[in-house]
């Protein structure tokens, strides 16, 4: 089994390496450890896939959902993170299991073992590595049901209301608050941070524009072509920032358009 490594922490590749080396049953090869979002890029550009990847999110230079908006990666990955909120994106992606750190021997070995018992399933005689569309298929079996949020609690002095999110136009932070803008242009300001919101938004209905907003689909009335191939959107009701894609972002972006 050949395995690729992608975590920025010097540390914990060594330890993860020690780990694959003690597993009984499998004879795994790592063919690189790398350190950021670019290395990775450049990486799968000019090197064969491995049958499996284990990935950081957190790395030195961005998150590693960024490598996936930037090149084809199509083998199994298995996350391992401190952070438990990145699951759902995780799952969107080619993740079979997502580890929170420090991982263990025994979880580490249960993760193999799942990879294993799938690709097992999937492969024929004749093949030892998945091809994409039983990747596709393993990545079905995988992804845990998702419940997205339906509505949000809103406080106004010492009341309660609900929000659809229907009725939701798109949410944006400033000064370190989070508010959620309807379609009739009132503001609240909701106790939770946008990435912390990716997790809970139907992805089909709602994507992050910027660093600050995150549109409902219903809200974007038009697209124009901007500098470096960069897009900029404009939502209704109308915000005071000017909102930009940037161009790593575009593809991703034009995709949910048209969803």
């Amino acid at each position: 089994m050949k395995v690729l490594i992608i975590e920025d922490e010097r540390f914990a590749q060594e330890e993860l390496c020690r780990f694959l080396e003690q597993i009984k049953g499998y004879e795994i090869e790592v063919v690189g450890c790398l350190e950021s979002v670019e290395d990775s890029i450049n990486w799968f550009g000019s090197n064969q896939e491995p049958d499996l990847v284990f990935m950081d999110i957190q790395l030195s230079d961005g998150l590693s959902f960024e490598i996936f908006n930037a090149t084809s990666v199509t083998c199994p990955v298995i996350f391992t993170t401190a952070f438990e909120n990145y699951a759902i994106q995780a799952f969107k992606v080619n993740s079979i299991d997502y580890l929170l750190k420090p991982v263990g021997h025994d979880e580490l070995k249960a993760a193999l073992n799942k990879y294993n018992t799938i690709k097992n399933q999937f492969s024929d005689h004749k093949e030892s590595v998945l091809n994409s569309q039983q990747v596709k298929q393993l990545l079905d079996l995988s992804m845990k049901a998702v419940e997205y949020k339906k509505r949000f609690i809103i406080k106004t002095g010492d009341r309660l209301r609900h929000v659809s999110v229907d009725d939701i136009a798109y949410f944006y932070s400033e000064n370190d608050y989070t508010y959620l803008v309807t379609k009739e242009n009132t503001k609240f300001i909701i106790d939770y941070k946008l990435d912390e919101l990716l997790e809970l938004l139907d992805p089909i209905e709602f994507f992050r524009l910027s660093r600050k907003y995150i549109s409902n689909i219903h809200s974007v009335k038009m697209v124009n072509k901007y500098f470096n191939s960069r897009l900029e959107v404009l939502i209704e009701p109308s915000p005071k920032d000017q909102i930009l894609i940037s161009r790593v972002r575009v593809p991703d972006f034009l995709k949910w358009l048209e969803r």
